[in-house]
């Protein structure tokens, strides 16, 4: 899958064995979910030693309804909208918090929705306890990451959430003297030393300082790339715990602190950017708010993963598979590999990064044979980074993806970078046959 950069299987196999060989892996019931799951966390814990990492979770869902008449009826759920079959997914991508460059995924997690539970009320969700609702995978990601990242001698992990996140059972069980907590607020919620609730305890908190952040283009909003300024906010706040929480398990109030950032001077017609942020790391100073809101907007690398995933890169969505259980199996896998991709991207300027991050000895051999067929005779066109960086690979992936190579273009996005490493595999495939002495009798 990595070679051919797609999830079809038939576009995958050089041949009608290989095709077999893949159905049956991806049908086989003894190849488990969670082993391909401990295979990938193993793979990360081994990319974390000495350092502070951002353990990004969420969620999305693997949509099926255009092959569902192509499905065999076994343990078939719903997605979102309750009516469409799929399942879901909950990945925790793993980046280093002082670059932000993605080292892996510690933990995964696929579930069904069954399409004839009764709804919310009917359940009594809210009375129910955290174990037993959907939230609870964000306590679960938490757990899974903290003891694969601290086995692989990670000195902190700070567990990085949307606002599906802001829940008061996470904020009391998660944090230790290891583990730290940032998520973004959800509700406006009690303070238990102040009559005022979090958010007009917030704005009241005077402005110590403005930051400029890349706004990502979102076309599902409409929303292009631009440069937005944020004021920013910040105080240390102690959250009541709200009625519906059992008294007998969980404290009567939390102490963390609040980072508000909110745009200022946005764009005609658009909405701005608001974040309210709660944390355990102490905030006391500018420096320290600008960093906890750093790490929130590297979050947005598990938002790119799914764009890759399912629509710009591998299209898991549109699989033939007929077997859910396979399609499963197949989503982990084609996890991995859009991993690679991401790297590639993040890491398109940072030459302290070597390029055995995603390319063997081999791969690196052959894109040193491929380089001169890739730059032009002027300076404008030579690849200006380290021989070996890993954006040094990626100046030649980009240019195998259709990027004309000129700084004063846009730097090559996932769909580019998707692209040349679908025309580097096929490269280096026929290259590595060539490598093979042959001897004639």
């Amino acid at each position: 899958m990595s070679h051919a950069q797609t999830v079809s299987i038939r576009a995958m196999s050089r041949n009608r064995a290989e095709q077999v060989g893949y159905y049956r892996f991806l049908e086989n019931p003894s190849v488990s979910v969670s082993e391909l799951v401990k295979s990938a966390a193993d793979h990360c814990q081994q990319q974390v030693a000495g350092r502070h990492v951002l353990a990004i979770s969420d969620s999305s869902e693997i949509n099926l309804q255009a092959q569902a008449r192509h499905l065999q009826a076994e343990d078939i759920g719903v997605v979102g909208n309750n009516r469409d079959v799929g399942f879901f997914l909950h990945p925790t991508l793993v980046a280093d918090a002082e670059s932000g460059f993605p080292l892996g995924l510690s933990t995964i997690q696929l579930w069904h929705r069954d399409p004839t539970r009764p709804d919310k009320h009917q359940r009594h969700y809210s009375q129910l306890p955290i174990e037993e609702k959907e939230s609870y995978k964000w306590l679960l990601s938490a757990e899974r990451s903290r003891s694969s990242l601290m086995a692989g001698d990670a000195v902190c992990v700070t567990h990085v959430g949307d606002r599906e996140s802001d829940i008061y059972e996470e904020l009391v069980r998660v944090p230790d003297a290891h583990t730290h907590l940032l998520v973004r607020a959800c509700r406006d919620r009690r303070l238990h030393d102040r009559a005022t609730m979090l958010y007009e305890t917030l704005s009241q908190q005077p402005v110590q300082g403005t930051y400029a952040v890349a706004v990502m283009a979102d076309p599902r909003r409409q929303q292009e790339t631009r440069e937005a300024w944020l004021a920013v906010r910040f105080t240390s706040v102690t959250l009541r715990r709200p009625q519906k929480v059992d008294a007998h398990d969980y404290p009567e109030s939390v102490s963390l602190y609040a980072v508000e950032a909110k745009e200022v001077m946005p764009p005609p017609g658009v909405e701005p950017i608001h974040w309210r942020l709660l944390t355990t790391h102490p905030v006391n100073t500018v420096e320290q708010a600008l960093r906890v809101i750093q790490w929130y907007c590297w979050r947005w690398q598990i938002e790119q993963l799914f764009a890759l995933l399912k629509r710009v890169g591998l299209d898991l969505e549109s699989t033939r598979l007929e077997s859910v259980n396979a399609i499963e199996r197949l989503t982990i896998l084609a996890l991995m590999v859009a991993l690679r991709i991401l790297q590639l991207k993040t890491g398109r300027a940072d030459e302290t990064l070597s390029a055995s991050v995603t390319f063997s000895a081999q791969q690196q051999q052959c894109l040193k044979h491929l380089l001169p067929t890739l730059q032009g005779r002027t300076q404008k066109q030579q690849n200006p980074f380290s021989s070996g960086s890993l954006p040094w690979a990626t100046w030649l992936i980009a240019r195998l993806g259709g990027w004309s190579g000129y700084r004063s273009q846009s730097p090559p996005g996932i769909r580019t970078l998707s692209q040349g490493l679908k025309k580097f595999e096929a490269i280096f495939e026929g290259w590595s046959i060539a490598q093979d002495s042959f001897v004639c009798t």
